[in-house]
């Protein structure tokens, strides 16, 4: 059996993001970090490589979209921690990957607002 796959060794839950959502991630068991700033999201995911813990991560999108470094790191990995972001509370939803990026850039932008408003 590997160290992952211990019995008792779990994943941790956590939300980065407005206050106005962190309330409901707390209630179903999140460990919240709300309106948090680059410095700690650094320090959590430092901990978390360090310590070789399995994590779910809910982000807010300007989050994601920063400059963080050890965000691009996280995600270049990939494996223990799973980034998921989520749009802001108060905006329009917008639908953004590294996905749709690669299509605007195949395909031009026009073609993706055409179908995003379909």
């Amino acid at each position: 059996m590997t160290a992952d796959n211990e019995p008792g060794r779990g994943t941790r839950l956590l939300f980065f993001g407005e206050d106005s959502l962190a309330d409901g991630f707390r209630l179903i068991g999140f460990e919240t970090y709300p309106d948090p700033i680059p410095a700690d999201l650094e320090r959590v995911f430092r901990d978390l490589l360090r310590a070789r813990e399995n994590a779910f991560v809910v982000i807010e999108d300007r989050l994601m979209q920063a400059d963080i470094p050890i965000l691009r790191q996280i995600r270049r990995e990939g494996g223990r921690i799973v980034l998921m972001a989520i749009p802001p509370l108060r905006e329009p939803p917008r639908l953004a990957s590294e996905v749709a990026d690669r299509l605007r850039a195949m395909f031009g932008a026009s073609s993706m607002k055409a179908r995003e408003s379909s």
